[in-house]
Order: C-alpha cells, then structure tokens, then sequence
C-alpha cells in the first residue's frame, strides 16, 4: 500500500519514514489538479503542431504530418516510459545527463518530485511527458514532402534519448550544468525550441532541396489556411498549461506566466503580420498566425521570469527578428519548407537574450518561495553571459548530433529517411500511406503526364477517376 493519508484540509500526506526524524510530506490537490491539467492543455498541442503544418503544405502531404504528431507522441511516450524520464530526471545523475536510477519508471509514484518538492514524482513524470513529445515532433516538420514515415519511428525514439533527454537534463535537473550555473529558462527555451529548431535545420541540410526547389513548383501558397489557424489555436490555447503550468502549482507565478504568455502572443502576430502587410498589402492569417507562434516561443524561457510591460517587447522582437529571419535559408541555400529554424531556434534565442536582460527575481518570488539573482534589470550582468552560453551550446549539441543520427541511419538498411524523386512527386500520403486527408483532391498541378513515366506508382491501365483520387496537387 501507498503510504498516503488525508488531513482535515484534504492535503495529501505522505509519510517519509527514510528520514531521520520521520518527516511528513504535505501535497495541495490543487496544485496536483493544476499540473494534470496543464498537461492535457500541452497535449492538445501536439496534433496543434501537426495541424499547423499541415495546413501549409501541399495537399498530397496533408494527412500524413497530422499523423506524424500522434506517432510522435507514442513513441516518446513509451521513451519516456523505458528510459526517458530517468536519464533527464534522476538525482543521481550527472550534470549532462541522467543515469539508469528510473528505469520503467521504477520508484516513480509518491515521493516528491525532483522538478517540485510540492508534487509528486508521478505528476512531474506525466507533465514532463507532454515536453519530451511535443519537442521532437516540432523538428519532424523539417521532414515534410521529402522523408519515409517507417524510419522515423526510429529516428524519433533515438533523437529523444540523445538530444532532448540531455538538453532537459542539464537545463531543469538539479545537477545540470546550466542549472547550477544559474541559467533561468522557465519552460523550454533551449530544451524544446532551440533543440527542435536547430534540429529541423540538420535535418534540411541532409535531406537536400525538394523537387523544384527555386521554380515554380514550390512557390505554392498552404493548401488549408484554416488548418493553419486551428493549429494555432490548439497551440495557444495549449501554451497556457506549457508556460503556466511550469510554475508546478497553482499561483500567483503560474497566473503570471498565463498572462505574459498571452500578451506576448497577441503583440507577436500583429508584429508579424505588419512586416508581411508592407509588402503584399495584405491582411495575412498565415502571417499572423506565424507571429504568435514565434511570440509564444520567445516567451517561453522567460515566462516565469518577466513582468508584463517585457513581454510587449518579447512580443516585439520574437515577431520581426523571426519574420526577417526567414530569409536566411535563401542565403545560405537550405530547403527549410516550414521555416522551424526560423520561428524556433531563432525565436528560442531571442528568448532567452531577453530573459536575461529582463528577468526580475521580484516576478520569480511570486510563488512565495522562488529566489533568484535577475537579470539587467537587478544589476546581474553575468546572467546574460550564462544564457549566451546555454544557447550557443543547444545550437551546436543539437545539430551536431542530429546529423551523426541522420547519416547514422543514412547506411543502415531500410532506414534511410530521404525519399526518391518518384514517392516526392506523388506524395508521402499516397506512397507511405495509402490513405488521404480528402476525399477528392486535384490532378492538374503537380503529377503530369511527363512525370507519370518516372513514377513506380504509375499504371498506364490506371482510369482518370481513379488517379485523381490518388494523387494531390
């Protein structure tokens, strides 16, 4: 039996008889209830992330990166299960990465958690579940139109061992280097989006340009604007439990992080959507849409940190540095077709430079017991030396190691990612899958008559009806 009680109030107690006196151990249901509920809000994330893209790809690779976000968060989910959790969260670990101690999560139940001495370990694991799955499957996007949806079951499961599992490690872990540096990053700056974001370059480099690359071809605007807006609906309505849900309680921090998060959102998509007005003169969802992400981003790491009038300026920032930052595949010559370099290593970045600047240990207190040195803004000048440090370190691990993953698995047989010429033009849905996201779905654009030679998909006794249903445009 679990050696749990309730006191008058309703509080759990848990009674830790290794100590020297026996000592009580006081959990608040609400505090519990809160981060079980911020965890089915990152949750709802997931396919958010999954929609989003989708919506701004082509119709033919519609269905399968909606997929993706569920295969995704199963994978991880049994990763975190086997190993995960423990090599990111064990107290027993180093200051880079975790050891074996949990093992199938062995042990995980009761006694509090080493993120919070107010929750216990078994909440913690959950919440921190809904992080490791949502960071991989935000670095999947830089696969999209081009890569075997087999291998990346693989891909997925190993990239979260040796990239996200030490990042998280030495950024929220006890004994993590960053952590005991003294770096603050509330909710994932380096973790989720630097990993992802830098990731998703990695993977754009090996992979190579798409058919078509600087023709015609790809100049194709999203085929479902509205799957752009529900994505980021889910991932704006989710970030609440993803920034709010870091302060592990139910509090005055966790309400302010809440706010910040929305605030630097709104300030993010109109900043966004601004820069992209000047030069079309158009009012553009997916701009918007795009801007509140890189603002959600930028907020992350600071979210706990900073005062409301910051998070104009996170906003601010996130929205043009991350909008002009776009750009940057075209100059160095990588196919980014979804931009995560762009909106998540960058806007990473931008996060946390301005926490440090920014942060107050006046806005870290509001849980009543969080202390900490700030940032600019209390005099602490080193703290920016120490998130310069963590970012730049995030970069170079992630992409370092992504690549020894990717070529890793490029002379492995059966899970090379990179698709041929012929599945590109026909789409991962119809080649991978065998199933589609409509019904019905235009011929004209993409498979023409030249191409159908080239295609092993091709059946020259094939009827139009049927090839229309097969192909996308």
């Amino acid at each position: 039996m679990v050696n749990i009680t309730y006191d008058a109030s309703g509080s759990l107690n848990w009674l830790n008889a290794d100590a020297d006196p026996p000592a009580t151990v006081v959990y608040n249901p609400g505090d519990i209830a809160w981060v079980l509920a911020s965890t089915a809000l990152v949750w709802i994330m997931i396919p958010g992330v999954g929609f989003f893209y989708s919506g701004l790809l082509r119709r033919k690779n519609a269905l399968s990166m909606i997929y993706l976000s569920m295969m995704t968060l199963a994978v991880v989910s049994f990763q975190w299960f086997f190993w995960g959790f423990s090599l990111a969260f064990s107290e027993t670990g180093s200051s880079f990465i975790g050891d074996l101690r949990y093992f199938g999560l062995k042990g995980v139940l009761e006694k509090p958690s080493i993120g919070s001495s107010r929750i216990p370990s078994i909440v913690f694991c959950v919440y921190q579940l809904m992080f490791a799955a949502i960071t991989p499957m935000i670095a999947v996007g830089g696969f999209a139109e081009r890569a075997h949806i087999g291998p990346l079951l693989f891909f997925v499961f190993v990239w979260s061992t040796l990239v996200y599992d030490p990042i998280a490690c030495w950024t929220w872990n006890s004994n993590g280097w960053t952590f005991v540096l003294g770096g603050l990053d509330f909710a994932g700056g380096t973790p989720v989006h630097i990993s992802s974001g830098t990731a998703a370059l990695a993977i754009s480099v090996y992979l190579g340009k798409r058919r078509g690359y600087g023709t015609e071809a790809l100049a194709y605007k999203p085929h479902n604007t509205t799957y752009v807006i529900l994505g980021t609906i889910f991932l704006w309505f989710g970030w609440f439990g993803f920034n709010g849900g870091s302060a592990l309680a139910a509090n005055l921090r966790a309400a302010q992080a809440c706010i910040v998060t929305n605030l630097a959102a709104s300030v993010g998509g109109l900043t966004w959507m601004l820069w992209d007005y000047r030069i079309e003169k158009k009012w553009s969802a997916v701009g918007f849409c795009s801007g509140a992400i890189a603002g959600l981003v930028a907020i992350t790491p600071g979210s706990g940190f900073v005062g409301s009038p910051a998070a104009v300026l996170f906003g601010f920032m996130a929205g043009t540095v991350c909008n002009f930052a776009t750009q940057l595949k075209f100059f160095a010559g990588y196919d980014d077709s979804l931009d995560i370099f762009a909106s998540h290593a960058i806007g990473g970045v931008v996060g946390n430079i301005l926490t440090a600047l920014f942060a107050q240990k006046s806005v870290a207190g509001f849980d009543g017991f969080t202390v900490i040195q700030g940032g600019w803004l209390d005099r602490h000048w080193i703290q920016l030396g120490w998130h310069l440090a963590d970012s730049v370190s995030g970069l170079g691990y992630s992409f370092v190691m992504t690549t020894i993953i990717l070529w890793t698995m490029h002379f492995i047989p059966g899970l090379r990612l990179r698709v041929p010429e012929e599945t590109e033009i026909i789409g991962i849905d119809e080649s991978d899958m065998g199933e589609y996201a409509y019904d019905y779905v235009g011929l004209e654009t993409e498979l023409k008559p030249s191409a159908y030679g080239r295609s092993s998909a091709y059946d020259p006794n094939m009827r139009e009806s049927s090839l229309k249903e097969r192909s996308s445009a």
